[in-house]
């Protein structure tokens, strides 16, 4: 065999396990059908400004070995995700806290009276909740729901709130403080350069394949290494024998304004339906990005379909036990580990994509 491990898929989890048996004297190849490395986290500069392409990533984890190690490569910004919801012509902050409940009810400033409204409208539901809708209200009251749960979800879903299962939004955030800061993890920030330079610094002295399918030359790839780490849709690694499994998928329109600063914050949500997209993302703001211009990405949920890039999993009763099923199948599998989002068929935040890279190279070189 020319090398210990081929690794399919040049993402975060690739990437990571890569660098990680490199750093061990392992002989590694690594493919991509696309023509980049970075996966769904990759940065393009346009204009002077790194513009996440398939979306907004913004890192944070409470994983001091991921955040060391990531930043072994790459200096982090001291970015806060801090996003601003929009429905109609008002602005509330995110996530729910104290600043949003005293822009939503004139009569709020202390938490007590922020939870009395809240409180009295959670009444509405005396029952387990059966659904979104339900759950939401009983966790929010239906204000909050109405203006910045319910327009912005079946977006996303393309179904109603009461046709979706509740477990969605089982812990909706409820801060009662003046503090816009999206997530409660430790540490937090953006690659100073963005994504690619992070992922390039992983793979350096690597060999890397871009533009080179796995299922184009199957024989020829499951010969070359003593191991594949494939990182591809779960289903398509067994040419949908079982059937195919559902996603959910994003369109972006991105644009290029002769303009310094287009909307004020990297993220403003959509939450009503007066337009179809969710959210409109203002890349510069993520690293302050010095331009005359500002790059803007309107993002549109979309049904899956085929050509398409796969971003959510349909966490549905059929979904899960066809994963189930193909899961099983790739539990005896010899010579091949699956890992990452396709092909666990499994949300996974980026901190936690690298964080199961380390365990499955721990296992499998027992260090």
């Amino acid at each position: 065999m020319k090398y210990d491990y081929l690794v399919v898929g040049a993402g975060l989890f690739g990437a990571t396990f890569a660098n990680l048996a490199h750093k061990n004297g392992k002989k590694v190849l690594v493919i991509d059908r696309r023509n980049h490395i970075a996966g769904n986290v990759y940065t393009e500069n346009i204009e002077g400004i790194n513009v996440h392409k398939y979306g907004a990533h913004i890192f944070h984890t409470d994983y001091k070995d991921v955040w060391d190690y990531v930043n072994s490569f790459v200096e982090f910004n001291r970015y806060t995700n801090s996003p601003i919801a929009r429905i109609g012509n008002e602005v509330y902050n995110l996530p729910f806290n104290m600043n949003t409940f005293s822009k939503m009810w004139n009569d709020v400033f202390t938490p007590e009276d922020a939870l009395r409204h809240i409180n009295e409208e959670k009444k509405e539901i005396d029952k387990d909740p059966t659904n979104l809708e339900e759950q939401a209200i009983s966790l929010v009251g239906r204000t909050i729901y109405e203006k910045l749960i319910k327009g912005y979800t079946e977006k996303q879903w393309n179904r109603d709130c009461k046709d979706l299962p509740a477990f969605i939004i089982k812990r909706l955030p409820v801060r009662l403080i003046y503090d816009n800061n999206y997530f409660n993890d430790r540490y937090q920030g953006i690659p100073i350069g963005g994504y690619t330079k992070l992922v390039e610094k992983m793979l350096e002295g690597i060999e890397v394949r871009l533009n080179t399918d796995y299922f184009s030359n199957i024989d020829e790839f499951k010969n070359i290494a003593n191991k594949v780490v494939y990182t591809g849709p779960l289903d398509e690694y067994f040419n949908y024998s079982l059937g195919e499994l559902d996603w959910r998928s994003l369109k972006f329109d991105t644009k290029i304004l002769n303009e310094e600063n287009h909307q004020g914050n990297a993220v403003v949500n959509y939450t009503g339906h007066e337009v179809e997209y969710t959210r409109v993302i203002e890349h510069k703001h993520f690293e302050n990005n010095q331009s005359d211009k500002t790059v803007v990405t309107y993002e549109y949920p979309a049904d899956y379909e085929k050509g398409m890039e796969k971003y959510y999993t349909i966490n549905d009763d059929k979904n899960n036990k066809l994963a189930s099923e193909y899961r099983d199948l790739a539990s005896k599998e010899e010579n091949v580990i699956f890992g990452g989002r396709l092909a666990e068929y499994k949300y996974y935040d980026m901190d936690d994509v690298i964080k199961a890279a380390f365990a499955t190279i721990n296992k499998e070189l027992k260090i």
